[in-house]
């Protein structure tokens, strides 16, 4: 593929994975939280099927976020609380970390099992991403409790959609560093 089009595919990807997050905020700033909340659910379904035709496969963490995205957004709606839409995050980040970790106990490397097409590292270099990630998983999860029983609805949602995706993007950053420690030399 060329780099045109590897750069290309990634906007593409990367439209589709921040679409739902930015229909969400401008549905909040809006019409408010409930309204915002069917309209990331319906966003996350679409952006779900074009996960699926862009890459040909189910993608598992889009996959489990849909899902949780779906249960936690309709108890959102039906039982008109705002509450299951802010737990949201901590659910989806603290089963991911239990994935990775309990994947650990098993002796499986789920992260390399995802994304060993786009990194060729060593085994060694794939737990330590898996205890960073699952370890930043869980501190996702601590800082969505604090943020969401601290500040308004409103702000909650700017902290989701502001602050969580920068931090993220730092945080993988930071980890270039091991993949490129554990390489495999071609």
């Amino acid at each position: 593929m060329s780099d045109q089009k590897t750069l290309s595919h990634q906007l593409i990807k990367l439209g589709i994975e921040i679409g739902p997050l930015a229909l969400f905020f401008i549905s909040n700033s809006k019409w408010g939280i409930f309204t915002a909340t069917g309209v990331f659910m319906v966003a996350i379904v679409i952006s779900f099927c074009f996960s699926y035709l862009l890459e040909r496969k189910i993608p598992i963490l889009a996959l489990v976020t849909a899902v949780v995205v779906l249960v936690f957004g309709g108890l959102t709606i039906f039982l008109n609380d705002a509450l299951f839409i802010k737990i949201k995050p901590t659910i989806v980040n603290l089963l991911f970390a239990f994935a990775l970790f309990f994947g650990l106990s098993l002796k499986k490397l789920f992260l390399k099992m995802v994304f060993e097409s786009a990194f060729n590292i060593e085994d060694e270099g794939w737990k330590k991403l898996t205890y960073r990630w699952g370890s930043f998983f869980i501190f996702l999860a601590i800082l969505n409790e604090i943020v969401w029983r601290s500040v308004s609805t409103d702000m909650w949602v700017n902290f989701k959609v502001f602050a969580i995706m920068p931090i993220t993007i730092i945080f993988s950053i930071f980890q270039l560093s091991v993949v490129n420690k554990y390489k495999k030399e071609d």
